[in-house]
């Protein structure tokens, strides 16, 4: 039998959504929360838009008695424009727990509730889902499944999760925190420079002695990253140096094992071929280590996806992930080490140390 927990624990949550030009998503992340049992508010905060944002939440707004709408009319200075959104959420928020989700989220019915319940079994202050990837180009095949993957060895689930351990993490994408706990953190307010605020709100909880839960989420949110290549760029370029915990030889070595292991198997055996069409006697020796590396390589991805929550196939597109990936590993250090800015949703941040 299903949990139904009492109404005044459901209807505690406070459900914060930082909105830049999301005329694409607001409508369908507003209703899927809104569906969510008792949820006592939604708080959107439109931060600057200049699309069709304001005229959605306004026409929503008719709808969802539980929407409310902050507009945010500048920036101030030394603040992430995520953080400040999120900030000036959390500051209009009457519920005893906060939920931090993006736009571009979709929560599955049920899944608020859900959460709830593990958060109070578990005694979890501070809950985080990492959503299942909706991936639909060649592109985004390529690179998000391999992203999480390598994430999942740099923030084990299970290690962030226990109260023992130093580690913490949190996806941004879906944060559940009980509001005392926030507000005796300092909040948004204390990593206002933060860009991988999502971690760094983490680390404070759980250096404050509160207790992080940390889950795979597919079967309760989902999302869609990115809708162009060049916006997957930037915003991967924007967090993997952090997610290194900006370590740059830790960095370095994933590219070299990548190079290593994917690519120079991969492009040795293309070699190996051209060489035994043309009688190379040795052409035959190469392609066999190739690919015997080539398989080993595939069969423990096949194994890291499942674990990951992503369809076996994503496999397929290994090569071309290993090289985008390496890029944007190599373009994100140099954001930070080199032209120590970075680009994110038309605003441009200084991230010298």
């Amino acid at each position: 039998m299903a949990f139904e927990p009492p109404e005044s624990l459901v209807s505690a949550v406070s459900i914060i959504v930082p909105a830049r030009n999301e005329e694409r998503n607001l409508e369908p992340v507003v209703r899927s929360l809104s569906e969510q049992e008792g949820v006592h508010e939604i708080i959107v905060v439109d931060d600057q838009s200049r699309d069709g944002t304001r005229r959605i939440l306004e026409r929503l707004a008719e709808e969802v008695p539980t929407l409310r709408t902050v507009q945010i009319e500048s920036l101030p200075r030394g603040w992430t424009g995520k953080n400040y959104a999120l900030h000036i959420g959390a500051q209009r928020a009457t519920g005893e727990w906060l939920l931090f989700t993006d736009a571009d989220t979709r929560h599955q019915p049920g899944s608020l509730t859900a959460m709830l319940e593990r958060a109070k079994k578990e005694n979890a202050d501070l809950l985080s889902l990492s959503p299942g990837q909706e991936v639909r180009t060649w592109w985004e095949k390529s690179v998000i499944p391999l992203v999480y993957v390598e994430a999942a060895k740099l923030y084990p689930y299970e290690e962030v999760s226990r109260p023992d351990s130093k580690e913490a993490a949190a996806n941004g994408q879906y944060i559940l925190i009980r509001k005392e706990v926030y507000e005796n953190v300092g909040g948004h307010e204390t990593i206002r420079s933060e860009v991988l605020e999502d971690v760094a709100l983490a680390r404070r909880v759980k250096a404050s002695g509160g207790r992080l839960t940390f889950l795979l989420g597919r079967s309760w949110v989902r999302t869609r990253m990115y809708q162009s290549f060049w916006a997957m760029w930037e915003g991967w370029s924007k967090n993997l140096y952090l997610l290194y915990k900006k370590r740059l030889g830790r960095l370095l070595a994933a590219v070299a094992a990548l190079w290593l292991l994917d690519l120079t198997p991969f492009f040795g055996l293309l070699f190996a071929l051209h060489s035994w069409t043309h009688r190379s006697p040795n052409g035959w020796v190469i392609a066999a280590a190739c690919v015997s590396i080539l398989a080993w390589r595939h069969v423990t991805y096949l194994q890291t996806l499942a674990q990951a929550q992503f369809t076996r196939r994503m496999a397929l597109y290994r090569i071309p992930g290993v090289a985008i990936y390496s890029c944007l590993l190599l373009n994100s250090a140099r954001r930070y080490l080199w032209t120590e800015r970075i680009q994110w949703k038309g605003r441009s941040y200084d991230v010298r140390a």
